[in-house]
């Protein structure tokens, strides 16, 4: 197998970092098709192990959705050789932690444990990537937690309900439609062979690629990454992703009548993919307009004009196009139609009038901030580095990014606003309280 060697050097804004960051990054492939990524950091004697399946909800269909976060749960019901809980177990009994996570391109799962358990935790992960004990059983106890999950995370919270109505309404075709948890009638109604199917073809070595960062020699990394995962068998690809998002060509608005405490909205604005070139100017856009509370709608609608409660945002970047949203709840009694028009306003103004030197500075400031902050542990590294393969198709992406948020420019903010936050790519879901008084079905 060829190596591949590439050295991250991160320079930072003098105003931020007096020296540079910088760490090694190895990658190959196993002839299964195994991605492997090595961060060697020799710091601390420990090592954080990450496998991500190149699959989460985008590769779900209706029917079935909300089936990569289920799965996630029944990836801890144990194998024969280590049944439901042992892995836990172990991996506490060495000191160190395990969990895992599902989003909308991606489910993964770490360990962080001290350096010379490194092979013991490859050969738990190895031996749950093949020989997963899946039943009724496990199938059913499982579906009851995230049953219980989505009614607690979702169907109980305003915003996070507003959000799934959000997505239901501003996708039509491509599958960020649903919410990673999926619609409940789906989880009620997924069958163990749908689970057996998903687990052959998604959780194949060919569909995941693997993390190790910490304290390691590399070549006998190689030599234990290919003894228990080299043996894995590849499946013929998973169905590849067809669906692209039509153009949208006109606002929706949605009225959402819920139990809340107060009136809200959820605006959302339909942006590129994780790899274009607008996707930073578009993340110093998000910075300036709500990310915190010195932000110009944080600032004039909490603080200056005391209209809101609370106003958030995010510029959702991921594998394909998704949304730049803005969150605002309204205080008792104000109007939120006025709320409304006055997050236009400055949407508007940032089209239209450049943000002074330190506006924009002080934003991209924090942004590479965020990112430098991001990268302080060998856990978060390998967070990092899988997020940029994930969204990007190529981690080495990474290598560049302060660079990018450093040389935006004012026009540049004025002109990803301008393209992106129009009306025509707007969908507003307006939470309106019911109080008991809705009309019956």
């Amino acid at each position: 197998m060829k190596l591949k060697y590439f050295i991250l050097l991160i320079f930072c804004a003098p105003c931020l970092y007096a020296g540079e960051l910088s760490f090694t990054i190895e990658e190959y492939t196993l002839e299964n098709g195994l991605k492997v990524i090595l961060i060697p950091d020799h710091s601390c004697p420990s090592v954080t192990l990450q496998v991500w399946y190149k699959t989460g909800s985008r590769n779900e269909r209706p029917g079935i959705t909300g089936i990569s976060h289920l799965f996630e749960h029944l990836m801890f019901k144990g194998t024969e050789k280590y049944p439901a809980g042992a892995f836990d177990r172990l991996v506490e009994s060495w000191g160190g932690r395990d969990n895992a996570w599902t989003w909308l391109d991606n489910t993964a799962y770490y360990e962080i444990v001290p350096a010379e358990k490194l092979e013991s935790v490859l050969e738990l992960e190895a031996d749950r990537a093949r020989n997963l004990t899946l039943n009724e059983e496990n199938l059913t106890s499982e579906r009851n937690v995230v049953i219980n999950e989505r009614l607690l995370t979702v169907d109980d919270s305003p915003e996070y309900s507003a959000y799934e109505v959000l997505t239901n309404n501003a996708f039509v075709l491509h599958p960020y439609r649903w919410e990673v948890i999926g619609f409940m009638q789906d989880i009620r109604a997924i069958s163990l062979e749908d689970c057996l199917e998903y687990y052959r073809v998604n959780y194949a070595p060919n569909n995941a690629f693997l993390i190790i960062a910490g304290d390691f020699d590399i070549s006998s990394v190689r030599k234990l990454v290919d003894k228990h995962f080299g043996r894995l068998k590849a499946e013929p690809p998973p169905p590849a992703v067809k669906a692209v998002e039509p153009e949208q060509r006109g606002e929706k608005r949605i009225d959402f009548h819920r139990a809340a405490q107060l009136e809200a909205l959820m605006i959302g604005y339909k942006t590129p993919e994780g790899s274009h070139p607008d996707i930073v100017p578009l993340q110093v856009a998000a910075k300036i307009l709500f990310d915190g509370e010195s932000s110009r709608l944080y600032r004039r609608l909490v603080y200056d004009e005391e209209k809101a409660f609370s106003i958030y945002g995010e510029l959702s970047v991921h594998h394909d196009p998704n949304l730049f949203y803005i969150y605002a709840q309204a205080n008792p009694g104000a109007d939120i139609e006025d709320i409304e028009s006055t997050i236009y306003e400055e949407i508007e103004k940032i089209k239209t009038e450049p943000p002074d030197e330190y506006e924009i500075q002080k934003a991209k400031n924090q942004l590479e901030s965020d990112f430098i902050m991001g990268l302080r542990s060998n856990a978060d590294r390998a967070d990092a580095v899988g997020m940029f393969e994930v969204n990007t198709d190529d981690y080495r992406n990474i290598f560049n990014y302060p660079d990018k948020i450093q040389a935006i420019a004012p026009e540049d903010v004025m002109m990803v606003s301008a393209k992106y936050l129009t009306q025509r790519r707007r969908t507003v879901v307006n939470i309106i309280p019911d109080n008991g008084q809705a009309e019956a079905d």
